[in-house]
């Protein structure tokens, strides 16, 4: 992939990131993350895969 294309994984993730982060927030101010467990947990699962190919695609893209 070009420097490019990986920018625009970078920018694409981040913005999953963004709003995987407001989610959990409105999950937390309400108290969902007990009631719906396994769904708080695969927005947690959501948010560790797109930080983490997130940051492969920023080591690619710098090496």
């Amino acid at each position: 992939m070009s420097p490019e294309q990986h920018q625009q994984v970078i920018d694409r993730l981040e913005a999953v990131i963004r709003e995987t982060q407001e989610t959990l927030a409105r999950f937390e101010a309400t108290g969902m993350e007990t009631e719906l467990p396994a769904d708080y947990d695969k927005l947690l699962e959501i948010l560790d895969s797109a930080v983490k190919s997130q940051r492969a695609h920023t080591l690619a893209m710098l090496g």
